[in-house]
């Protein structure tokens, strides 16, 4: 399966623009387009509307998509040099711009290659407990990504205890905000930069990890980074929180290849909430 039968992009009425309907499973746990998703489809069509692959793509957040709309993907190449393009891509609902995405795309051939992070030890997705679906999760798509924890079970409350979490509490941070998950690329899709950027989409994640609190959250933004291309059914998620502070969350993914290969790293701040504190689906958020 390819980005644009996972996504079910379709072509629009003129070039280089794209529809894409906002399905259940294109969703987060709070009923709205998942971040990841959205700078994925964005990605799959620069690519095709340009015919190069993407280096480095970053979104900005505006508003929300909900199940039953249509976006609209409008590409722009900026630039078109000799091996790179510059790109801007812009996601609407009718009138309301939902994301924009800008790009750069290419491929130059070059002699030296090298990768310098290392990968976690930890065992194989087979050896590793999945994590659990919670009922607001069922049918979206933390539901199809398969998630399974490589570093330890999850040492958050329980669902029921949720509501324990409040503006006054202060958190108790790991040793270094550190965790590691294994990641099923959803429904056989492969290893692209657009699967990439569902799979990088953690750091909300990553935060409750760290922190051992049920907090969750919207995204302001999501940078993919692509490092190499190599075929894998599972992508080892490094999840590398730097800071909570203000009511926002910052932090870094490193992507691995089952192989051993670095894919890419994605890197993401959010709007952090206590899941008690998380506005209704049909309440503006305050960003």
């Amino acid at each position: 399966m390819d980005a644009f039968t996972f996504f079910d992009l379709r072509s629009a009425d003129r070039p280089n623009r794209w529809l894409m309907p906002v399905a259940q499973g294109l969703v987060s746990g709070r009923g709205t387009l998942f971040g990841g998703a959205g700078l994925g489809a964005c990605i799959a069509v620069a690519e095709r509307a340009t015919g190069r692959p993407v280096v480095w793509a970053a979104a900005q957040y505006l508003s929300f998509a909900r199940p039953g709309a249509v976006l609209t993907l409008d590409v722009e190449e900026l630039v078109r040099g000799h091996q790179t393009s510059q790109v801007r891509v812009v996601a609407r609902v009718g009138a309301e711009e939902i994301l924009g995405v800008t790009a750069a795309l290419g491929r130059r051939p070059f002699p030296i290659e090298g990768q310098w992070p290392r990968r976690p030890t930890v065992p194989p997705p087979e050896d590793c407990p999945p994590r659990d679906v919670l009922p607001r999760h069922d049918g979206t798509m933390m539901s199809r990504l398969g998630i399974r924890l490589a570093d330890g079970p999850e040492t958050t409350e329980s669902p029921t205890d949720r509501n324990k979490v409040s503006s006054t509490d202060s958190p108790t941070l790991t040793e270094d905000g550190r965790c590691s998950v294994w990641v099923k690329l959803p429904d056989g899709l492969e290893s692209s930069p657009a699967a990439l950027a569902v799979v990088g989409d953690l750091v909300p994640f990553g935060v409750r990890r760290a922190t051992g609190r049920q907090l969750g959250g919207s995204s302001l933004d999501n940078t993919l980074r692509v490092a190499h291309h190599a075929p894998t059914e599972w992508v080892l998620a490094d999840v590398r929180v730097h800071s909570v502070a203000g009511g926002y969350g910052h932090g870094l993914v490193h992507l691995w290849a089952e192989c051993g290969t670095l894919l890419g790293t994605a890197s993401q701040s959010i709007v952090i909430r206590g899941w008690k504190d998380e506005p209704p689906p049909d309440e503006e958020d305050p960003r």
